[in-house]
């Protein structure tokens, strides 16, 4: 708490108020010392979140240096399997924290001081906050080095500035930093929807695509929308900037009626209890069909999201008989590039053509109420809130297996699953846990809670839960060694794991008895030992490997070795 206290004071003494076009420009340096390249924006749509950062190519290579952009001290170090990796968070004396993840490893002094931490409570993944000035660092300093750790699906460095009193990450391409980009956003498609109850567009309840071809002067027209009621837009598009292909986040997204702003939002900022919010913005129903986002230009049912600039009726357009509409959607990019289309809607009352699809069912989720359900072998329980708005929910029975819904629904809390076990032996219980399967049946682990005759999963996930047995236990074998061989010239020692059902739950290592750290590269199933971490006493040494999958089974790895 005290040393919480000292960093916030520390903050405040020098701390001034954020606001949009008030970041400092030249405060801070760049993280790398290559050209940025982006693979990734700021706010961009990820799944059920909003991108914190932006990421920032390294040349398909791992190792680059990284610098502090600022003067500054460590406040946290996080080591974990997922997420953001190995990662480190500095804080600055004007107000601001910056975030350096997916890293190789740290610089040497930061290195030794969470490989101290990671011997003492002997474990890979740590998260430590260093006392107040225990680690100090000053303005381009190498403090790490580029990686692939964590989720990154590539070498990459993923970067962030965020406010150190709010914790809200800010865009940090406002700060000043260099990205050429004089290339427009793409508009890839746009679609219309019937919001109110009489509301038609083009004869049709139902949401429809428009289309729209290429001006002479580099905008696109719409063809004209003939629709009554009140309706929204949405889009599919997405930003790139030069020397890469990535199909990045949109920064702004504006929509003109009639000549006068309408509605606006942008990727400033925002908070990381909002951004799972995220699945209010997109239409999520076309996501789980198509696993395409649509970004939709009206506020929907359950939307929390602060990213609202002007919002006009929430957006939604009242489309009255007998009068034209201009609508302009208008993407930018923070360079300024613009991308806009015009949209003319007529507001005409036709015979409808096509009636509004609804999939009923024989149960009805009512959002803002709790609902549960006997599904035979398990009991489902939705807490107040779980789902953004109100729906026809279809569930399936079964004496092993439960089908819930699918993933056309958004869940933004955790709802309970919990599945009668009693049938089952102790024995036969020991190996058995809850399953999410997927398109192809395959079994994926979902965390299970085991008390007497009741196993119990808390997801945000909607699908096909069933029970499965894992008696085979993980599988271990060498990497870069063989049994007995001499590894005078050899700077680490790995191991491949795996796990083929409930997967790999926790691991442990012993060198001569001793527990050593071995790194774990989940993407790549493997264990690495640096010998650089003890100096070995015997010639002759042994290697003991503990694996545990995630019901219990156990493999044990043991193999001899020579070094001097």
């Amino acid at each position: 708490m005290i040393n919480k206290f000292l960093i916030i004071l520390f903050f405040i003494s020098s701390f001034h108020a954020l606001g949009q076009e008030n970041y400092p420009k030249d405060a801070f340096r760049s993280p790398l010392d290559i050209p940025l390249i982006l693979a990734g924006t700021f706010g961009e749509l990820r799944s059920n979140h909003f991108h914190a950062g932006i990421d920032i190519k390294t040349q398909q290579r791992q190792g680059l240096p990284i610098y502090a952009i600022g003067d500054g001290m460590v406040t946290r170090i996080k080591v974990s399997l997922y997420g953001y990796g190995k990662a480190i968070y500095v804080a600055h004396p004007n107000g601001y924290t910056s975030v350096y993840g997916h890293l190789k490893k740290f610089s040497p002094e930061i290195e030794a001081f969470i490989k101290k931490i990671q011997y003492q409570k002997k474990a890979y993944e740590v998260e430590v906050f260093p006392d107040y000035g225990a680690l100090k660092v000053t303005q381009g300093e190498v403090i790490a080095f580029s990686g692939n750790t964590g989720g990154s699906s590539g070498p990459h460095l993923h970067f962030e500035i965020r406010s150190s009193i709010s914790e809200k990450p800010t865009n940090p391409l406002l700060y000043g930093l260099e990205v050429r980009d004089a290339t427009n956003p793409v508009l890839s498609k746009i679609f219309a929807y019937p919001l109110s109850e009489e509301a038609q567009i083009n004869q049709s309840k139902n949401k429809i695509e428009v289309n729209f071809s290429k001006q002479k002067d580099g905008t696109f027209l719409a063809e004209k929308i003939y629709a009554s009621g009140t309706i929204g837009l949405g889009f599919i598009g997405f930003d790139r900037q030069d020397m890469a292909a990535n199909k990045n986040g949109v920064y702004s997204v504006q929509l003109n009626v009639n000549g006068e702003a309408y509605f606006n939002y942008d990727f400033e900022k925002f908070s990381f209890s909002e951004t799972r919010y995220i699945n209010t913005l997109i239409d999520y129903e076309h996501y789980g069909r198509y696993s395409q986002k649509i970004q939709r230009c009206f506020i929907a049912p359950g939307n929390r999201l602060s990213l609202y600039n002007i919002s006009k009726n929430e957006g939604k357009i009242a489309i009255q008989e007998g009068l034209s509409y201009t609508v302009e959607l208008i993407l930018k990019d923070l360079a300024g590039n613009t991308t806009k289309a015009t949209i003319p809607i007529e507001g005409k009352k036709g015979t409808i053509k096509f009636e509004k699809e609804i999939e009923k069912s024989d149960s009805y989720i009512i959002a803002k109420k709790p609902n549960s359900y006997d599904l035979e072998a398990a009991d489902v329980y939705f807490p107040a809130n779980t789902f953004y708005e109100n729906f026809y929910i279809h569930l399936k029975k079964g004496k092993d297996t439960v089908k819930i819904h699918d993933k056309k629904v958004a869940a933004h809390r955790n709802f309970t699953i919990s599945f009668d076990v009693s049938k089952y032996t102790k024995e036969q219980r020991k190996q058995l846990f809850i399953a999410r399967l997927d398109k192809k049946l395959k079994a994926n682990y979902s965390t299970t809670y085991k008390r007497g005759n009741t196993f119990t999963t808390k997801t945000k996930t909607l699908g096909t839960y069933t029970l499965v047995t894992d008696s085979i236990a993980p599988k271990i074998r060498s990497k870069n060694f063989k049994e007995k061989q001499w590894l005078n010239n050899y700077r680490y020692l790995s191991v491949l794991i795996s796990d083929d059902l409930s997967g790999v739950d926790s691991y442990s290592a012993t060198l001569n008895g001793e527990w050593i750290l071995m790194e774990y590269e989940s993407k790549k199933n493997t264990l690495t030992y640096n010998f650089a971490d003890k100096e070995l006493k015997e010639t002759k040494n042994e290697l003991v490997l503990v694996v545990t999958d995630n019901v219990g089974n156990t493999t044990t790895f043991r193999s001899t070795f020579y070094r001097k």
